[in-house]
């Protein structure tokens, strides 16, 4: 797995600040002091590149809908069928708290 050759100090420090978020609003505050917007941008865009993958869309459309490279796309893909499954939680959680 390669989440142990990322596990340390600054990142335990880092996902520990994350969870420590209350809400939306401070999500959005604290990702805009922590990232440029177009690193946000990059991480919102992955996660809606694996949520068209998981739809069965095309790499075509993915591509055209959301200006993702075809590198960004074939890496996400990577992610989804090899990965940590993270993305495919992350994705359920979402659709579930859309639900309620």
């Amino acid at each position: 797995m390669q989440i142990d050759k990322l596990k340390g100090k600054d990142l335990d420090q880092l996902f520990t600040a994350i969870l420590s978020l209350n809400d939306m609003e401070e999500c959005y505050r604290f990702f805009d002091d922590l990232c440029t917007v177009n690193e946000i941008q990059s991480l919102a865009q992955r996660l809606e590149v694996a949520r068209m993958l998981k739809e069965g869309k095309t790499y075509h459309k993915i591509e055209t809908e959301t200006g993702a490279s075809t590198a960004t796309i074939s890496r996400v893909k990577r992610c989804l069928n090899y990965g940590n499954d993270a993305y495919s939680m992350a994705l359920d959680r979402i659709k579930e708290e859309v639900k309620e």
